[in-house]
């Protein structure tokens, strides 16, 4: 078993954290984002890279040579149960073709999981980074 030091009051945990996902091409991120998900641009500049603000706070896309290897969910967007059918036919409508993989427990129909009360999609940006909307 690990055992960890204590931890001083000024560490990592006390400040706030947003998920960064990586992109060939800055341009065609920004549309699939903007365009296709309509996320809003935050006023910070940020070099070379986009910071798009959510309900509770944010997430940073810049471009590096390591876009879309990692193959697991990168952002995964809490929407409420009587919302989520809309969101699911926001994304579809936009032209967001939704992923399905092996899982242990739930049923997929139609591209959404179920599983007890949970129900989830996934999909992927241009880059292959994996985001999901799943109800909170």
């Amino acid at each position: 078993m690990v055992v960890w030091p204590a931890l001083e009051a000024a560490m990592l945990s006390a400040h706030p954290a947003i998920p960064v996902l990586a992109v060939t091409d800055l341009d065609r991120a920004r549309a699939f984002y903007e365009g296709t998900l309509g996320f809003t641009a935050r006023d910070e500049e940020i070099p070379e890279g986009v910071l798009y603000r959510s309900a509770n706070g944010g997430f940073l896309v810049y471009p590096s040579s390591y876009a879309g290897t990692n193959k697991a969910t990168a952002i995964s967007f809490q929407v409420a149960g009587d919302a989520f059918d809309a969101e699911v036919a926001a994304l579809r409508s936009a032209g967001v073709e939704l992923q399905t993989f092996d899982v242990p427990e739930g049923e997929w129909v139609d591209g959404v999981l179920t599983s007890g009360s949970m129900r989830a999609a996934w999909f992927a940006d241009p880059d292959g980074n994996v985001l999901n909307v799943e109800t909170s």
